[in-house]
């Protein structure tokens, strides 16, 4: 939790640094600027949330396939504006957003390479006169590279964009499930029971 007494979140961060570092902290401004630490932060945090989301996303593809293994020979109804359409086996309608979490799997992964680049060293625009060694500065915070253009990485947020649009399309698909699981499990369906353990229903209404 960040102190309102705090003057902005880069105080914030040098305080939490200096307090889990001691004294060294205190160096931190040395040939940086708040812009390339705070740009290297926000590189820090999309690189663990992104390893984090696409994880997740292949252990989800992996009950999607489990589920649709198990029920290869099954035959459900298509629907067009839920209306009868075409017959279609399940596993192939499970295997729609296996191929939609992949897309997403692919987008994340290549918002990475965008996002891991080391920036430190850029200083508020123009880089610094200190004589700094950036490719080791990159080395220890396991960048593959360092950015090309002090300015474009201190006055350039494309990456945060690239990956909230990212979000928004796996949250789609996922919205998308959910929807056909709803009604799949209403009784004008039928097409499966969810457990109690996961479904709550209305404090008044079935």
């Amino acid at each position: 939790m960040i102190s309102a007494q705090k003057e902005d979140i880069h105080l914030a961060i040098e305080e939490e640094l200096i307090k889990r570092e001691g004294e060294i902290g205190e160096k931190l401004h040395t040939a940086r600027s708040r812009n390339d630490q705070i740009a290297l932060d926000e590189r820090l945090y999309l690189r663990e949330e992104i390893s984090e989301i696409t994880d997740l996303i292949s252990i989800f593809q992996g009950t999607l396939l489990g589920v649709a293994e198990k029920n290869l020979k099954v035959i459900m109804p298509g629907y067009t504006h839920l209306q009868y359409a075409q017959p279609i086996f399940f596993s192939h309608h499970l295997l729609a957003y296996f191929w939609m979490l992949q897309r997403d799997k692919e987008r994340f992964r290549d918002c990475y390479g965008r996002a891991n680049v080391m920036p430190l060293g850029t200083g508020a625009l123009a880089g610094t006169s200190l004589p700094i060694d950036r490719e080791y500065v990159a080395k220890l915070l396991n960048f593959p590279k360092i950015s090309e253009n002090s300015l474009d990485t201190v006055s350039d947020r494309d990456y945060i964009m690239e990956f909230l649009s990212d979000v928004s399309l796996l949250m789609m698909h996922l919205s998308r499930l959910s929807e056909d699981i709803i009604l799949w499990s209403s009784p004008l369906f039928s097409f499966i029971e969810i457990s109690d353990t996961f479904a709550t229903g209305s404090s008044i209404m079935p």
